[in-house]
């Protein structure tokens, strides 16, 4: 023991090392457009490849440099600017930065005695991300990633309400109710289960419809194929206020207790914003908590042009925010929003760990944040976003914001001229949502296998393109609606050459099917 048990020196020489394969190999050529997006294995042959066993004895340097190598050679390129695959992608160098110094520090903001600079941080960039809700004051948290935001949502919801329900639990409650439409994200039912709430007590409200592809006679798709579909797509996927109301009602009704209504800005696959001035008028009436999941489209707050999407935001009770989304901050940075400021998240979730937060401290003990959160040990997600916003500023995170918007109008209008391609709807913000149909279905509209022949088509050219490294897109079926590509753009990166490929990549890969 009297001598260090690292070998520091060593150690310095190593990750000098790495930091240039991570510069070379994890920052230029993931986000050089020459090179592939994946380097497609099957997973047997990238066990081989990686030769994950862990031994008894340790590796030598340049082993273990060739191992980093492997990493970030055989892993995805999320940073490339043909990865259009999540609702995040894209690399930012500042906030690349911010991720290193999050890392090197290696500490929790629960306490300003372990991190005083993180905390301090924390709070100025959660205050800013308030502002632009529309608040002067309140509270908040980062949280691991959106759905644990609403997830704490939920939780608040139900302790205000009920604040017995944090010590007594469930078990003398009335069968609570909560709702959201039905094109919410998951994580709602998945918190309704975790919480004790049940997954029967989230009521999904309807949301708007339309004949988009219409009956015989009705548009055509691209340069001329008649399309006749039996069944109907949403105009936005809204959800409807009227419907939430006769929801409310029904459930009072029954004999269930109303308490949480979610109500979303930018949905996941179609990125619909529901009408929150409308749902807040609702929930005023009837008492109930609003939250609202702005995971995708909050970013839109940034850009005098778009926050109309999310006018009535200021209304909701909590709002959940993912920068590392369309910001690009980087996974992960969730943040949840809480317009309370009287306690209500620390009175919820607070424990008071002697061992942690003595409140004999010599320093403002206010200061130490993390007994408001579920988690003990946290990352600093706030760092990186507080040097992205010193870099660009509120101006630059929302031009990004809206030259994404426009990368998606050009696209629209591309998809419109294109024969074969066909909108499932007008996109509202970037989810750009299509069907591709090869020469061989078209005029086969009205063919009872034509739905379920299309409904094959994405995944045989996703296979395509991921064996062939060009590109990667989501795909999904959606309600009754087979199979169909969702486009977004997030990467300010992404030229209009690179929305060109990406449409030529589509009509080639799927020209034989």
């Amino acid at each position: 023991l009297d001598d260090p048990g690292l070998d520091n020196v060593a150690g310095e020489e190593f990750l000098q090392e790495v930091l240039q394969i991570l510069l070379e190999e994890g920052v230029r050529k993931s986000t050089d457009v020459t090179q592939k997006v994946c380097d497609w294995k099957e997973p047997l042959e990238l066990r081989e490849l990686l030769d994950l066993e862990l031994r008894s004895d340790g590796e030598g340097r340049e082993r273990l440099l060739q191992r980093c190598r492997d990493v970030l050679r055989l892993s995805v390129r999320t940073g490339h600017p043909r990865f259009f695959n999540q609702l995040f992608s894209g690399l930012d160098h500042h906030a690349l930065a911010g991720r290193f110094l999050t890392e090197t520090l290696n500490t929790s903001p629960y306490t300003y005695e372990v991190a005083p600079v993180l905390v301090l941080m924390e709070e100025q960039v959660l205050a800013k991300l308030r502002e632009l809700v529309g608040w002067s004051s309140g509270d908040g948290i980062f949280a691991p990633g959106g759905s644990m935001s609403n997830m704490l949502a939920m939780n608040v919801a139900r302790f205000r309400r009920f604040p017995e329900s944090r010590s007594r639990g469930n078990w003398d409650l009335p069968r609570l109710a909560l709702f959201a439409s039905q094109e919410s994200h998951y994580s709602i039912q998945k918190g309704a289960g975790f919480l004790g709430i049940g997954t029967d007590n989230v009521h999904l409200v309807q949301t708007d419809e339309r004949w988009v592809l219409g009956r015989p006679g009705g548009p055509r798709v691209g340069g001329g194929c008649s399309v006749s579909p039996p069944l109907s797509l949403p105009l936005r996927g809204k959800m409807i206020p009227e419907e939430l109301e006769k929801e409310i009602q029904r459930v009072k009704a029954e004999g269930s207790e109303p308490l949480f209504v979610c109500a979303t800005s930018g949905t996941t696959v179609l990125g619909a914003f529901d009408p929150l001035g409308a749902i807040a008028d609702i929930c005023a009436r009837h008492g109930l908590w609003l939250h609202v999941d702005a995971a995708w489209g909050g970013s839109a707050l940034l850009s005098p042009k778009l926050r109309h999407l999310l006018a009535g935001i200021h209304r909701s009770d909590s709002v959940t925010w993912n920068p590392h989304k369309l910001l690009m901050v980087g996974l992960q940075c969730s943040a949840f929003l809480l317009r309370d400021s009287s306690g209500l998240l620390q009175r919820c979730h607070g424990v008071g760990a002697s061992y942690l937060f003595q409140r004999d401290k010599f320093y403002d003990v206010t200061l130490d944040t993390g007994d408001k959160s579920l988690q003990c040990g946290r990352r600093a997600d706030g760092l990186k976003l507080w040097i992205l916003w010193k870099a660009v500023g509120s101006r630059g995170l929302g031009w990004r914001v809206e030259r994404a918007f426009a990368a998606t109008r050009y696209l629209l209008e591309q998809v419109k001229r294109r024969e074969g391609f066909q909108l499932v709807m007008e996109p509202e913000f970037l989810n750009l949502c299509f069907w591709f149909i090869p020469p061989s279905l078209r005029g086969q509209e009205s063919s009872p296998e034509f739905w379920d022949k299309l409904g094959k088509v994405a995944p045989a050219i996703k296979e395509k393109m991921i064996r062939r490294g060009s590109m990667m897109v989501g795909y999904q079926p959606h309600g009754s609606r087979v199979n169909f590509f969702r486009q977004i753009v997030t990467n300010p990166a992404v030229t209009r050459q690179d929305l060109d490929f990406f449409l030529d990549e589509i009509q080639e890969l799927g020209w034989d099917l």
